[in-house]
């Protein structure tokens, strides 16, 4: 999943959400570390058209990777580090 070119995608939007402010531009609702991003922000930031953006981030999602928080109508992502720590020591077991 994370070995084609959309998950070099994938990839790049969990790098970005390492450090939010540095990538993302301020949001007026929501704090970027505390509340996440954004879908459109992550779409302009891939350059791509939001509909693709959302489904990078529900499969992320999906895989526990990152969590969706909704503020007012939109949903807002941020990584789910205790997931990804965990799905790491997976790897490095050989799994």
């Amino acid at each position: 999943m994370l070995r084609t070119p959309a998950g070099e995608r994938r990839l790049d939007i969990l790098e970005w959400l390492k450090e939010p402010a540095r990538h993302f531009p301020p949001q007026r609702r929501a704090d970027p570390v505390e509340d996440g991003v954004p879908a459109a922000a992550v779409a302009a930031k891939l350059g791509v058209r939001r509909e693709v953006a959302d489904t990078h981030l529900a499969l992320l999602t999906g895989l526990g990777l990152l969590r969706a928080t909704r503020i007012r109508r939109r949903l807002y992502y941020r990584r789910d580090e205790m997931r990804i720590a965990e799905v790491a020591r997976m790897f490095e077991k050989g799994w």
